[in-house]
């Protein structure tokens, strides 16, 4: 049994938020944002850093989203070691290490230790986002006001994720590509600065030791399923593939039968039951899945094909955002008399408009890309807020650290699922479509068939020809990524009016 620290809130706490909790919420949306800003940050600062480090198009990919990856990885590991130590100490030991490890990402000299980087802060990453949420719940306990809280904290992390390009795009063309790391280390000085101030303390009492099986269970499911994504789009498919795939099922399977077993499970897998919160969770983890793809995309396009700096390219991102921000602001008020359900697929129906937009975009179809993504964030906005909520909402009291993990969780992993999934079929239809000059060396051939930024770097060396053609390939393989991620799309509006209709606007009560 873990002892009770001498400053934890608990249940009996105050009903009413003062002036203390509003400023703490403010100092909680500084590493949420950060947290959104990291999963972006890469997507104009790329091209920079890939004619800095020479990577690979795998190595690129892995760069990208290995940080998403292992966030999603030990998440719920994570909010359950909070409950055991206190949520406010795994905040700061979080953001202390993740200030390190940016540094460390900063002046990475190889792609390779620069992957590790990224693999470490998305550890780092993984205690914070489960501490700053479920301190939230602590700190408003009117629902009302917690409501408002967790609406606050969604949009934060969605504005973080939308300003990642256009902060990282203007630091990296005024500084160099790892100046975007270096941004969490203020963050963190202030954090460390407030937190004994504003936050409170909470640790569960009466809970048992984590359970390390479980830990590795957990990873065994999900980090197979990482590889042989990127294994397929590398490769293509062979023994190894189904040899993951039914790897990371067992695991899976034997990880679900584990948590029905034990008094204190890592995950309270019975919340799946609440068919809201699996409906919510589902439309969270594909809508991102083509967000988090798409931005990737759009990112690379505006640099490579259309040439624009990485500071151009990060202000054409400033629209999208605000359409992300408008409808992370406006769809919880307006599901104060629509059900949100309707809500989220209303706006999710908007976004088609923007995949379709890229689907049909040329090689100078800059306006209708930036348009298109403008729709596109304006989904996210919607779901990002109104689906936290549901989630969160849909269990009780006693299980809202598990139903806020799984939130975060499916967020993160479908970033990160986008990138991998929308960015290797790119890269496969590239691969497919560019073709190297005639009688050019192996080497010149390899790097120009390889990715754009390949061919890119070889523009001095290789007829124009070959340019335009590799940049074409690139558009095509865009439209195509897009296309699928629409069709995605149609299928989780179909689920929010389905599976959501049953929830009612946010405020009334009733059955």
């Amino acid at each position: 049994m873990c002892p009770q620290r001498k400053d934890v809130t608990t249940q009996a706490g105050p009903q009413r938020a003062g002036v203390r909790e509003w400023l703490g919420l403010a100092l909680l949306a500084l590493p949420t944002a950060l947290l959104g800003f990291d999963v972006t940050v890469l997507y104009l600062v790329s091209p920079s850093m890939a004619a800095d480090l020479n990577p690979t198009a795998t190595e690129t990919l892995w760069i990208m989203d290995a940080y998403g990856f292992f966030i999603a990885g030990f998440l719920i590991t994570m909010g359950t070691l909070g409950d055991r130590i206190g949520r406010r100490r795994l905040l700061m030991i979080g953001i202390t290490a993740f200030a390190a490890v940016s540094v460390l990402a900063a002046f990475a000299p190889s792609a390779g230790l620069l992957i590790l980087a990224r693999a470490l802060l998305g550890v780092a990453g993984a205690t914070l986002m489960p501490s700053t949420l479920s301190l939230i719940s602590n700190m408003f306990a009117d629902v009302r006001l917690r409501a408002v809280a967790i609406g606050v904290w969604a949009t934060m992390f969605s504005l973080g994720m939308a300003a990642g390009p256009m902060v990282g795009g203007a630091l990296v063309d005024r500084f160099w590509w790892g100046a975007a790391f270096l941004l969490a280390v203020p963050v963190a000085a202030i954090v460390l600065a407030g937190a004994r101030v504003l936050l409170p303390e909470y640790a569960a009492p009466g809970q048992g030791r984590i359970d390390l099986i479980s830990v590795a269970l957990s990873l065994a499911a999900i980090l197979p399923v990482v590889y042989a994504v990127k294994h397929l789009a590398a490769h293509g498919i062979d023994a190894l593939t189904p040899l993951l795939a039914l790897l990371a099922a067992a695991a899976g399977t034997a990880f679900v039968r584990r948590q029905l077993r034990l008094a204190s499970p890592l995950l309270d897998v019975t919340l799946f039951a609440d068919r809201g919160f699996s409906a919510a969770l589902a439309v969270l983890l594909i809508g991102l899945v083509g967000v988090g793809g798409t931005m990737y995309l759009v990112t690379q396009f505006l640099q490579l094909v259309e040439g624009l700096s990485p500071a151009e390219a990060g202000l054409w991102m400033g629209p999208p955002a605000l359409a992300m921000f408008a409808a992370a602001i406006g769809a919880p008020i307006v599901a104060r008399r629509i059900r949100p359900g309707t809500v989220m697929a209303a706006t999710l129906g908007l976004s088609l408009i923007g995949y379709l937009l890229l689907g049909t975009a040329g090689s100078d179809g800059w306006v209708s890309v930036v348009s298109g993504f403008a729709f596109i964030y304006l989904g996210l906005g919607a779901i990002a807020a109104l689906g936290t909520d549901i989630v969160v909402g849909a269990a009780p009291a006693a299980k809202s650290g598990s139903a806020a993990a799984m939130s975060e969780t499916v967020q993160e992993l479908g970033l990160a699922v986008g990138v991998a999934l929308l960015g290797s079929l790119t890269t496969a239809v590239y691969r497919s479509r560019a073709q190297a000059p005639e009688q050019a060396a192996p080497e010149i051939a390899q790097r120009v068939t390889d990715s754009l930024s390949g061919a890119l770097a070889l523009s001095g060396r290789v007829p124009a020809g070959t340019i335009r053609d590799a940049q074409a390939a690139f558009t095509t393989g865009l439209n195509i990524a897009a296309l699928t991620a629409g069709a995605a799309i149609v299928a989780v509006s179909a689920l929010c009016l389905l599976m959501l209709r049953h929830i009612r606007p946010i405020g009334e009560s009733g059955p």
